[in-house]
């Protein structure tokens, strides 16, 4: 289902992938600082979650300014809360590389409110930019050191935006509930020598759909 959601004097594209029976929780999901909503990964996940019983609704929010995505981001939080159309308990927000830095300040912003109601469940970042290439000495954490609800890190062990070591040193001083799942030699973009795009998404899917469902609160599964 494509819908417009409204943005300041703009309108953002999204598509809602809909699961079957109705669902009580869904997924926020976004792209990284090059693509769109239509980027592989993605149509791949929000098939899956749908199929598996979880609102999916993904949105292209075009612009390289993190804070600009964060607000984005924003709005597309409120769309679906506000929704007559599907009323969900709760959701979680999920993105790809840069789309996961601004989801991850998202939640930082609405938990500092006074508003934080627990609509937002958890985060999902795939291919967290932890760092810009060969420049691991400026770390992007401060919002994950902030954040307090469940965090999924899917990241590649080869990546090159996000060395190993220096995510596992982030995510141990991070007080939320966290797990990561290495994705083995897949780089940024999760390509592994000798796999097939199919394969890893498959292996993505099914983590991040595991940790939902671990990660879901009692009252909305």
């Amino acid at each position: 289902v494509k819908v417009k959601i409204p943005f300041g004097n703009k309108y953002l594209d999204a598509i809602f992938s809909v699961p079957e029976k109705k669902p009580t929780y869904g997924v926020i999901l976004t792209h990284g600082a090059g693509g769109d909503m239509n980027f592989p990964h993605l149509v791949s996940l929000a098939a899956y979650l749908a199929s598996h019983g979880v609102l999916c609704l993904r949105f292209t929010c075009k612009g390289l300014n993190v804070a600009y995505r964060t607000k984005a981001f924003k709005a597309v939080v409120e769309y679906l809360k506000l929704s007559d159309d599907y009323k969900l308990s709760g959701v979680f927000l999920a993105g790809r590389s840069m789309g996961s830095r601004a989801a991850a300040s998202v939640i930082r912003q609405l938990s500092q409110d006074d508003d934080d109601d627990g609509f937002i469940q958890g985060l999902v970042c795939l291919s967290y930019p932890l760092h810009r290439p060969k420049l691991q000495s400026k770390l992007r954490d401060e919002d994950l050191l902030l954040i307090s609800c469940p965090v999924l890190f899917v990241s590649g062990s080869a990546d090159e935006m996000c060395e190993k070591q220096l995510l596992k040193g982030v995510v141990s001083k991070m007080k939320a509930p966290k797990k990561i799942h290495w994705i083995d030699k897949a780089n940024h973009g999760m390509a592994v020598k000798g796999r097939t795009a199919d394969d890893v998404m498959e292996e993505i899917n099914v983590q991040v759909f595991s940790w939902l469902r671990e990660n879901v609160q009692p009252q909305h599964k």
